[in-house]
Order: C-alpha cells, then sequence, then structure tokens
C-alpha cells in the first residue's frame, strides 16, 4: 500500500523530475532478495517479542533512547552495509568505527542492544544476529514515538570488520552541502525522496552545539546568523550555545513535538528553523526536495508511508546473508 501511494503521489507531483529513481519494489536490492520478515519465525518464535520489550523498557526509562537506536542503525548501514559492524570495539586487529567524527561524543544505545542480545541469547542462543537486532530496535523505536509500524526484512549475518575510514567518510555530516549528502544516499542505492524522507527522523532526538554552531555567528564572530535560519530561533539558541564552550549542549531537532514522530519536522524547515545546516538546505538547494518537504509538511501519514518504505529499502544495504558473515555471541566482539 505504501508503495503504490508513494508512486501515485510521485507520478502526480514531481512529474517534472522524472529521471529520478522515486519508487521502491518489494525489499529492496543490494542482495537483500533473501531476506524476509518471518527469518526466525521457527528459530526463535519469541524474538520479535522480546526485541520490541526491550526496546519499549528502555526508551520508557529514556525517550531519548529511541532516536539513539533509530540513529545507530543509519550510521551501521552506510558503513559496510546493515552489518552491525558500529557495535564493534577495538581490539583483535579492529579499530572501531565508535571513534570514528560521526560517532564519537555522539553514537548511543550500545548498552540497550547489549541488553537485547543478552535476553536473545538466553531464549535462543547463537541464531539472532546484532545486525537484525539493530533494524528490529529502529523500527521498535520509530513506532513506539507514534511512527509508522512495518515488517523489517531479516536473515542478515553480523561482519567481522569495521572501517573507521568508511565511518568517516561515507555518513552524511550536519555541516555537508545538500550535493555531498545526496551523493553519499545515492553511493547507497538511496535516492533523493530516502533522503527527504529519512531526514524526517530528526523528528525526534537532540543535537549538540558543537553541530550546528557554525549557522549561529559568522567567521569574525559576531552574532549573525545563517540567511537561512529564522533569526529569533538563532537568538534562542545562541542563550545555551555560545561562540565557545557548550559544545555538548543538547538542544531539540524538533522543539515543537521532540519526542513524537510526526512531520513537524517539515514544518520547521518551511519556517526557516531547521537546526542543522543538513536539514535546511532540503528547503534552499533543490526544488525537488523542497517540493517534498512541503508535502510531507501538508501530510502526515504520506511521511510516515515514505519513510516505513526508505527504512526498508536503507535495511537492504549490502546485507551479509548465507554463509557471509557470522552471528555474534557478543555484539561488542567478533566469535573467536
Amino acid at each position: 500500500m505504501a508503495v503504490s501511494i508513494r508512486c501515485f503521489f510521485m507520478a502526480i507531483t514531481l512529474l517534472a523530475f522524472a529521471p529520478l529513481s522515486l519508487c521502491h519494489k518489494g525489499y529492496g536490492g543490494g542482495g537483500g532478495s533473501s531476506l524476509y520478515p518471518q527469518y526466525y519465525e521457527k528459530s526463535c518464535p519469541r524474538a520479535l517479542e522480546i526485541v520490541r520489550f526491550e526496546v519499549a523498557k528502555a526508551v520508557a526509562k529514556e525517550a531519548r533512547m529511541a532516536a539513539s537506536l533509530l540513529r545507530l542503525a543509519f550510521h551501521d548501514c552506510f558503513v559496510q552495509g546493515c552489518d552491525a559492524s558500529i557495535l564493534l570495539d577495538s581490539g583483535n586487529g579492529i579499530t572501531s568505527e565508535k571513534n570514528s567524527n560521526p560517532n564519537r561524543k555522539s553514537a548511543r544505545g550500545f548498552n540497550v542492544i547489549d541488553d537485547i542480545k543478552a535476553a536473545l541469547e538466553k531464549e535462543c542462543p547463537h541464531t539472532v544476529s546484532c545486525a537484525d537486532i539493530m533494524q528490529l530496535a529502529a523500527r521498535d523505536s520509530t513506532h513506539l514515538s507514534g511512527g509508522p509500524f512495518w515488517e523489517v526484512p531479516l536473515g542478515r549475518k553480523d561482519s567481522r570488520s569495521a572501517s573507521l575510514s568508511g565511518s568517516n567518510n561515507n555518513i552524511p555530516a550536519p555541516n555537508n552541502t545538500f550535493q555531498t549528502i545526496l551523493t553519499k544516499f545515492k553511493r547507497q542505492g538511496l535516492d533523493l525522496v530516502d533522503l527527504v524522507a529519512l531526514s524526517g527522523s530528526h523528528t525526534i532526538g537532540n543535537s549538540r552545539c558543537t553541530s550546528f554552531r557554525q549557522r549561529l555567528y559568522n567567521q569574525s564572530g559576531n552574532s549573525k546568523p545563517d540567511s537561512t535560519l529564522d533569526q529569533y530561533y538563532a537568538a534562542q539558541l545562541r542563550n545555551r550555545c555560545p561562540r565557545s564552550g557548550g559544545d555538548q549542549n543538547l538542544f531539540f531537532l524538533d522543539f515543537v513535538s521532540p519526542k513524537k514522530f510526526d512531520n513537524s519536522y517539515f514544518k520547521l524547515l518551511l519556517a526557516n528553523k531547521g537546526l542543522l545546516n543538513s536539514d535546511q538546505v532540503l528547503t534552499t538547494k533543490s526544488e525537488a526536495s523542497l517540493q517534498l518537504v512541503k508535502a510531507y509538511a501538508e501530510n502526515n501519514e504520506l511521511f510516515l508511508q515514505h519513510f516505513a518504505s526508505s527504512m526498508i529499502k536503507m535495511a537492504n544495504i549490502s546485507p551479509l546473508t548465507g554463509s557471509k558473515g557470522e552471528i555474534r555471541k557478543n555484539c561488542r566482539k567478533i566469535n573467536s
């Protein structure tokens, strides 16, 4: 249903941008055809129930954790594919992706993944991969926050390697240009619709002062904000994000409904109140992306449908299946 509505919408409203690949089919490419939602139906019947229970417990304890778990899935899939490489600690010849610029002092939720893995190992030892746990946790975090529910194709294996350079180079950064961000998405087989829809994950979660400070002050240090940033909003941000210091101070990415997964993020973009440069460029650098932002701002259901479709597509980036990879006993290290 989501795919048909998505294709209909894009055909009607973005006909001028026909060269773009806008419609998703099935569970995507990248070798994802061997993945299917019922993968653990016989080997671990309660797997999905256990993941959801642990995620719900973590989110009830700290609402911010929903965004953290969702972000982990993004940062994993953009490096070597959706293989849980981001979970590996350094050691045994591995340099952890946790030390990369996008993840250092920022990526979190690893303890929740550990708790889920421990519960699953108790229920059905050496059966459910860490890579699948991450995708299920991202789905459940989204749904528990009021977002869409989708069936997650399962059957991934875990990698035996990590890529610090891949993490530094492939994950979109807050200060990247629109074209750079789009290029990084296209490298993963994702298109403009995926870029805008998946950016909507910023409807929940926080960002650090150091990630957007450059938008609040010009090079000489004066209190003159980026011209694409609402000046009243910028003044409010400067109260807790000074020219120096306060790097780790947290700000809601969507201050209207920061704990609810909805389309208010897109409404804020249209009001020039996108916190990150990578958010606001969706309205200023591409007519096609601007039209998508407007469509999502006007129609929450459309956004939720496109988001779910794009999450399925992203989750199928270069999965390890069959004899490739392994099922880690501990998500933080490869099996000995």
